[in-house]
């Protein structure tokens, strides 16, 4: 099957868009010093949400709004009983992923397998008929164009802003935000809810527009994991992180493009190469974090620590 550069990489895009969103939540919570181990219950918890009232009311906008608020929702959880109770973020996220993966197919049983809303194609004219970039940038949903605009806006953020600045302080040294007037439980749980916000909306994107529909399965089982990965995977910087999520897309293209072309080998093959692929890349990168003397380009541009008070709970003295 041939198939054009522009056409791979709009796909690419298209398809990547969710676990943009999804990584770029874990991002802004882990970089305000909390781990939030409930994505992958929480993302199919939300494209439920999302299909169910989207169904329902025939509004894609108050799926989307649904969706973000089912993974603020969560995220609130978390931070109640993690950053002002003292419980493990570890355990807590853990069972949170799981309760919320078995409540989405329960509460969604009976909108599986029905019609619903789809998110449509919203080219920007002119722009669109650009060659090349056209249909690579200006030829796709609007969340994937939300996708786009979140990375150097949460760069931006987080690296530009006093706000930004105070959110990383947290991350880092909430002791020190204490000393200086700064209640880092409060800022960490601003921050868990917001990157929860994205990863609700990462979920309503595989249901309203990726892959649309409810059922089980759904598709999307397993993408918070790649999510958290992708955060160490790029350092817990944005835009490395979206860099490793476009690399998943790409492998995720790849194996569809493969299976048209080696229609002897079972599909389920192609289906689940990207995953043990990515975490090769990941043994890759942590080899060469920890490697002494010159590194891959690749490797330098890939190396990041974890911020300081990751997954520590704060107590006030």
């Amino acid at each position: 099957m041939e198939i054009s550069i522009a056409v791979l990489l709009a796909g690419i895009a298209a398809t990547a868009a969710p676990l943009v969103l999804a990584a770029l939540g874990e991002t802004l919570s882990e970089k305000a010093g909390v781990i939030n181990l409930s994505l992958d219950g929480t993302i199919l918890l939300s494209a439920m949400t999302g299909f169910a009232i989207a169904a329902k009311y025939d509004s894609i906008a108050a799926g989307f709004a649904a969706a973000a608020g089912t993974g603020m929702l969560v995220a609130l959880v978390l931070a109640i009983i993690s950053i002002w109770l003292g419980q493990s973020q570890v355990a807590v996220g853990f069972a949170l992923t799981f309760l919320c993966r078995d409540l989405a197919y329960f509460l969604g049983a009976p909108f599986a397998r029905i019609p619903g809303p789809q998110l449509s194609g919203l080219p920007i004219p002119l722009l669109a008929d650009l060659p090349f970039f056209g249909p690579i940038l200006f030829n796709h949903s609007i969340i994937v164009y939300s996708s786009f605009i979140a990375i150097p806006l949460l760069w931006w953020f987080m690296y530009h802003t006093p706000q930004g600045l105070i959110m990383r302080c947290a991350g880092e040294n909430p002791e020190g935000c204490w000393a200086h007037g700064i209640r880092p439980r409060v800022v960490q749980t601003i921050y868990t809810l917001a990157g929860g916000a994205l990863v609700g909306l990462a979920g309503a994107a595989f249901s309203l527009a990726t892959k649309p529909g409810w059922g089980r399965p759904q598709g999307c089982e397993g993408v918070g994991w790649i999510a958290l990965a992708l955060v160490i995977f790029g350092g817990w910087h944005p835009l490395r992180v979206a860099f490793g999520a476009y690399l998943f897309g790409f492998l995720q293209m790849l194996g569809i493009l493969l299976q048209d072309s080696f229609p002897a080998i079972p599909a389920q093959i192609f289906q689940v190469a990207p995953f043990p692929l990515m975490i090769f890349t990941l043994v890759l990168v942590h080899l060469g974090r920890n490697s002494k003397g010159n590194k891959l380009f690749l490797l330098r541009l890939l190396s990041g620590t974890p911020p300081g008070g990751l997954g520590k709970n704060y107590r006030p003295s």
